[in-house]
């Protein structure tokens, strides 16, 4: 078996769904005969996953979703692994893809920012009037970003609106360009945006992981790794001799672009390979001391 046998898709499409529930059960178990791994949602809006599997297995999921009326121009971002990406296969009903709760209805099919292909994104990262906002969240900024972002202090998508607000209503009538791993956040956050009042918004199309993959571009301007939802945790984006780390250890300030888990509350950070082996992994003496205490009281 060769190592690229496997492949992760990344994929979603703002499509009205109407029993959407009843599609979440059909779908698990069509994605758990199939042989996939990874995490999908539905909802009423529409459908976002990644997914993993062998070369015929994602071929066949590809071919049998365009086949379906609802999803018959959806786009598929194919990644080439060694191995499943993920450990088990989820399909989950919610009620958005991407969790917003704005207080107005934002349907990415009606009022969206300009869409930039990955040559235009990067001619606009040189521009010296344009705002580049990073539609993801704090801890992704931190491992890898485009050059010139303003990174968000948000834990969570759904603390953008709040964001914006407090600290970027004075750039409304300036160009701002929004970018995020596939392009899904974007769709709702350039809405947002223009209902906001910002007059010129445009988002790159596909997002990062496109960019990444533009054979003109070749990542250039992109510093660091990208985050993704798997077991990879990240991956390379600029192709060039530009590439660079830019985020450092928790423990020791080194510079790294490892993510690990703390095994006791789940936290990713930066980690070395050294401190991750002197630490166990834990992300302080408090998680150490509380997974010890626990499995003293398992013996």
């Amino acid at each position: 078996m060769s190592q690229s046998n496997y492949r992760v898709l990344l994929y979603y499409k703002f499509v009205h769904i109407d029993d959407p529930e009843t599609l979440t059960q059909e779908h698990l178990q069509y994605c758990k005969d199939l042989g996939l791994k990874g995490r999908i949602l539905i909802a009423e809006e529409g459908i976002n996953g990644t997914v993993s599997g062998t070369y015929e297995q994602t071929e066949q999921y590809m071919q049998d979703m365009k086949a379906n009326p609802l999803f018959s121009d959806i786009w598929f971002k194919i990644d080439e692994v060694e191995g499943h990406a993920f450990k088990k296969m989820f399909v989950r009903h919610k009620k958005e893809l991407v969790t917003f709760r704005y207080e107005e209805e934002l349907d990415p099919n009606v009022l969206f920012g300009k869409r930039l292909s990955p040559k235009e994104f990067y001619e606009e990262l040189q521009s010296d009037d344009v705002v580049v906002i990073d539609g993801r969240n704090d801890y992704e900024y931190e491992i890898g970003h485009f050059r010139g972002a303003i990174r968000p202090e948000v834990e969570s998508f759904r603390e953008f609106p709040q964001w914006i607000r407090e600290n970027l209503s004075d750039v409304k009538d300036k160009k701002v360009i929004t970018y995020c791993t596939g392009g899904i956040r974007c769709e709702k956050l350039t809405g947002f945006l223009l209902k906001e009042g910002f007059q010129d918004v445009a988002q790159l199309e596909g997002g990062i992981v496109t960019y990444g993959k533009d054979p003109e571009v070749q990542g250039r301007l992109f510093d660091g790794k990208c985050y993704v939802f798997d077991e990879r945790i990240s991956v390379p984006i600029n192709r060039t001799d530009e590439d660079i780390v830019i985020a450092s250890c928790y423990h020791c300030g080194t510079i790294e672009d490892q993510y690990v888990n703390c095994p006791t509350c789940n936290l990713q950070y930066v980690s070395c390979d050294s401190c991750a082996e002197e630490h166990d992994l834990y992300c302080s003496d408090a998680c150490r001391e509380k997974a010890n205490v626990a499995a003293a009281s398992i013996s």
